[in-house]
């Protein structure tokens, strides 16, 4: 816990131990000219590559796509290349979250991840993330490999703390709740399904959905019977957009929204994340298939959708009252 109170502490604290490197007149001529290209506004970030990042000179600022939450930027310099996210509304705490979760994933030393290196704000609001700049591949690589990397991270992050992670993150733009717990059930129960079906209703009214939810939630414990439920290093997001391979094949995750949960809530978002036969069996090699698998499935799929239903609308909504549904059916409650 020591290292995550002093990432805390400070709007601009670094995530990586890189040499100091003193100013010089290269270093001030680029910082003149990229101020023409890029404005004032990241000058926290250019002030970080040209002194701990090791660079003298920035060479080209470009834009890259893909995010609907955040801007991103590819910082070329003469030390190599940066990926920088940023965002001009939400403070740090958002990418501090990540960093931590990207941290955490990197120390299992399993699966590819972008190190984080600093994490800051901006002197008139909103906040950054600088972290290593991963030349991908032209596929999203091997699926087999994927799922085998993948269970290797859950099999090797473990917390002796239970359920949870070391601060609370976001989901998307969506609070992410992590405080610990030691019971599985309760934890899924109150900080995700709970606390999505909460936010349902203060953002539409849903008064139907939260009502319906909880009686899931308080009669879901036999999906659980026969499970081992282990606290394991989860990405927490992982969709097609989320993984990617770098030039060598290797797997590479990133975006993450991390905390230690059931291994088996990695595959809440599968959806759209195109995990196949190969991805499967290759992680069930790792770590086994428990009794239940099946029918806890849609479980998982349910908190992501009811996120997608605060974030993006109505459009989600009867995909996530058909996994209800379903489930007080098959478990014999009354929806009256």
């Amino acid at each position: 816990m020591g290292h995550v109170a002093s990432l805390t502490s400070s709007s601009s604290s670094s995530l990586a131990s890189l040499p100091f490197r003193r100013s010089s007149p290269a270093k001030s001529r680029a910082v003149s000219r990229i101020s023409a290209m890029a404005g004032l506004r990241d000058e926290p970030i250019r002030d970080w590559i040209l002194t701990e990042g090791k660079a003298s000179e920035i060479t080209r600022i470009s834009p890259i796509g893909g995010g609907c939450i955040n801007s991103a930027r590819r910082y070329e310099t003469d030390a190599g290349s940066f990926f920088v996210k940023t965002n001009s509304e939400i403070g740090p705490s958002m990418f501090e979250g990540e960093a931590l979760g990207l941290r955490a994933m990197f120390e299992t030393k399993t699966i590819r991840v972008p190190l984080p290196y600093k994490v800051g704000s901006f002197e008139n609001g909103g906040s950054f993330i600088i972290m290593e700049f991963i030349e991908f591949g032209r596929s999203r690589g091997n699926q087999s490999t994927l799922g085998r990397k993948l269970a290797e991270m859950h099999k090797a992050g473990k917390s002796n703390k239970g359920f949870g992670f070391h601060v609370n993150n976001t989901i998307g733009s969506t609070p992410q709740i992590n405080s610990w717990k030691e019971d599985w059930i309760e934890f899924y129960g109150e900080q995700r399904l709970g606390y999505q079906l909460k936010l349902a209703r203060r953002q539409f009214d849903d008064s139907s959905i939260l009502e319906l939810g909880e009686k899931l939630i308080k009669n879901m414990g036999p999906l659980f019977e026969g499970a081992e439920l282990e606290p394991c290093l989860l990405h927490g997001d992982l969709w097609s957009g989320n993984i990617s391979s770098d030039k060598e094949g290797n797997p590479v995750i990133l975006d993450p929204a991390c905390y230690y949960g059931h291994n088996e809530a990695e595959f809440g978002m599968s959806w759209c994340a195109g995990f196949g036969g190969e991805f499967y069996n290759s992680y069930f090699e790792v770590m086994p298939k428990q009794p239940g698998f099946e029918k806890r499935k849609d479980l998982y799929l349910l908190y992501h959708y009811l996120n997608h239903y605060n974030l993006f609308g109505s459009s989600y909504r009867s995909s996530a009252m058909s996994i209800i549904h379903d489930y007080l059916r098959s478990l014999k409650v009354s929806i009256y």
